[in-house]
């Protein structure tokens, strides 16, 4: 057995129903996961550790209810099979292949309405409190890895070979939470963990790259986003261009819409924004009929001195100035 649980606590799921507004369910309840017990509750399983926990989601024999929840706590899900369950990110709803991981990061709502049906749980699952990374290297780390913060349609799709490495570690976690009571138990699982989303860090770098074609697409998509912003006159309209706006624009979530150009490019979005912002700008100054001002309203901004200050962090001259020297 991976981890212990009390029929009296399955009992306590089995009979929980999700409340009701005129006899109907209450479809938008959310049930906050502050802590991993109270994960735990949802599961159906007893609390083994305070600060984290592992699931095997075959040893868990009992129906689950559906019910969307809002997360304090850091959540992998490790989907065994094709549609063990549906996961609901916000309003969208995806059913995942085989061998896909999914993160959840601290303020993040995820999971199936609250209508009174309920999952049979497969898979596996890590959770762990942020509490339990405090004092360790992981700590200062976990900024690093942006996938927690992907959305749910940007998840990591893994070989069974990456699968296998995955579960090795999560059963050295699992074990360490079952055998650890020292001082040293909870900064060998923060090392664990840490290990684990190393692992996951490279199988993402990997999916980036067997995924060329369909990047270029996105890049594609970007670079038309981009030179349609500055000439339909969607600057002036919206103000200056952000990566957030692109990345909705193109149904990304923005962390992962970084990391894809970064990969591909080695430039951020950023970066690309600003320079295509001031190679327009440039060329906008060789028309002597437009003043300053026109120029900064037409990019975007909304006081000229920003753009004036903007140029020249860029190039080391004023608007003005560059427009003198091109004379």
């Amino acid at each position: 057995m991976i981890f212990t649980c009390k029929h009296s606590v399955y009992n306590k799921i089995i009979n929980f129903a999700p409340p009701k507004i005129n006899n109907q369910y209450d479809m938008d309840h959310i049930v906050p996961v502050d802590t991993v017990a109270d994960f735990d509750r949802i599961w159906g399983v007893s609390t083994r550790h305070p600060l984290v926990n592992v699931i095997e989601g075959e040893k868990i024999p009992t129906p689950v209810a559906h019910c969307r929840k809002r997360f304090n706590v850091y959540v992998v899900y490790i989907k065994d099979i094709i549609c063990a369950d549906s996961i609901a990110y916000g309003r969208r709803e995806y059913d995942f292949q085989e061998n896909t991981l999914v993160f959840v990061g601290p303020g993040q709502v995820l999971g199936h309405p609250a209508d009174g049906t309920t999952f049979q749980a497969m898979g596996w699952c890590l959770y762990f409190s942020p509490e339990l990374l405090r004092g360790t290297s992981l700590a200062g780390r976990m900024k690093d890895y942006k996938f927690f913060s992907y959305a749910i349609n940007e998840a990591l799709h893994i070989s069974h070979q990456e699968r296998q490495t995955i579960i090795d570690c999560l059963r050295k976690i699992d074990k360490e939470i079952a055998d650890g009571s020292d001082r040293h138990s909870n900064r060998i699982i923060a090392s664990a963990i840490e290990l684990f989303l190393n692992y996951c860090a490279r199988f993402y770098d990997r999916q980036f790259t067997t995924r060329k074609n369909a990047n270029k697409d996105v890049i594609t998509s970007f670079e038309e986003l981009v030179d349609d912003y500055y000439a339909t006159g969607k600057a002036q309209e919206l103000g200056t261009l952000t990566v957030n706006w692109c990345a909705e624009k193109l149904h990304l979530s923005p962390n992962y819409f970084g990391d894809l150009i970064r990969k591909e490019t080695g430039k951020s979005p950023k970066e690309y924004i600003q320079a295509k912002s001031l190679s327009v700008a440039k060329e906008l100054l060789w028309q002597p009929g437009l003043s300053i001002s026109e120029i900064a309203y037409s990019l975007g901004y909304q006081y000229p001195q920003y753009f004036t200050r903007a140029f020249k962090t860029a190039t080391g001259m004023t608007p003005n100035e560059y427009r003198n020297t091109n004379k």
